[in-house]
């Protein structure tokens, strides 16, 4: 069983940043993909970013260029640090984990979830 906790979500006006961090526990971290998803009412959770034991990393695009994820697996810790956000930026993010080193872009095939952290972005 892994645990997943999320913090770092606030309110930020529209050009911000946020720095969300994401604290995994209960088994090893090593050889877990680790992801951010989010979601708004009424709609799935949507793919953000993933990140591999090893460090490949994959970004929907609606992050590429603003979002970064990465991971330090000494201290069981995945962040994702947002930059220059934006009002439709605004939404509950999840952290998720799985084991293995496939890419998945569904929630539905993730394993672990953390249970939020609301960022909202003013405009």
């Amino acid at each position: 069983q892994v645990q997943l906790v999320e913090s770092g979500g606030g309110l930020v006006q529209a050009g911000g940043s946020l720095r969300l961090s994401c604290a995994a526990s209960g088994r090893t971290f090593l050889r877990y993909f680790m992801a951010w998803f989010r979601q708004t009412p009424g709609k799935e959770r949507d793919f953000v970013a993933a990140i591999s034991w090893s460090g490949g990393i994959t970004y929907a695009d609606s992050a590429k260029g603003r979002f970064t994820i990465s991971r330090t697996n000494a201290n069981n810790t995945v962040y994702l640090q947002m930059n220059s956000l934006k009002p439709e930026d605004t939404a509950v993010y999840y952290c998720t984990a799985a084991y293995g080193d496939v890419v998945r872009r569904t929630w539905n095939e993730w394993t672990y979830w953390g249970r939020g952290t609301q960022v909202t972005v003013s405009s």
